[in-house]
């Protein structure tokens, strides 16, 4: 037993000194830990990962409109983030950068392979007790996902960033490489065609 004891010391203690390193790095803000990452420090941009990986899947999963490509886009996003890293103006948040990177992935991939496979469900579980209304809401939930799968892929991503991440018209044309003109127009069209998309579906 004391052998044993002598031998997970080291290792409890080493735990301990990671959960102290991690907890010290999730209370920095994103622009510290992208220096820290550029300075060697992998931990940082693990805990980069760990805070916005759900947002990158989303806006992923929004374009592509396949869990498990949507898995694929946002690993490889956050590799390629990584490896452009440098290019990060600290000075600006971190969510819009990484957004331009995994939305770019994604409309590539889907300009690839331009998967016909249905989108997953993504949205907030309804939480209203009353059976007919939650097969309401999952009815209207469905059409709209129908309706946004007929969208173009450029139009589908400026909808998600605006409607789902709620960006601003300047990041998403910064995301994007688009003027704001073009973000406002597309937006435009979206909104028309899922209109009447919603409408014939009725």
């Amino acid at each position: 037993m004391r052998e044993t004891f002598t031998f997970a010391a080291p290792r409890l203690a080493w735990r301990a000194s990671l959960a102290r390193r991690m907890d010290a790095l999730n209370k920095l803000a994103d622009a510290e830990l992208v220096a820290r990452t550029l300075q060697g420090n992998r931990d940082a941009y693990g805990e980069l990962v760990r805070r916005h990986q759900t947002f990158a899947y989303n806006v992923a999963l929004r374009v592509v409109g396949n869990r498990a490509d949507a898995l694929d886009v946002t690993q490889d996003a956050f590799v390629r983030a990584y490896d452009a890293l440098a290019s990060f103006d600290a000075t600006r948040p971190f969510a819009p950068w990484l957004s331009a990177v995994v939305t770019n992935l994604a409309l590539n991939f889907v300009q690839r392979k331009r998967p016909a496979l249905e989108l997953q469900e993504d949205l907030r579980a309804a939480s209203h007790s009353d059976p007919a209304h939650r097969a309401l809401e999952n009815e209207q939930q469905a059409r709209v996902r129908a309706a946004l799968r007929e969208l173009p892929p450029h139009w589908r991503a400026v909808v998600e960033l605006r409607h789902f991440q709620d960006m601003s018209y300047d990041e998403i044309a910064d995301a994007l490489d688009l003027s704001i003109s073009d973000v406002k127009s597309h937006l435009f069209r979206a909104r028309q065609k899922l209109k009447q998309l919603l409408e014939v579906s009725e």
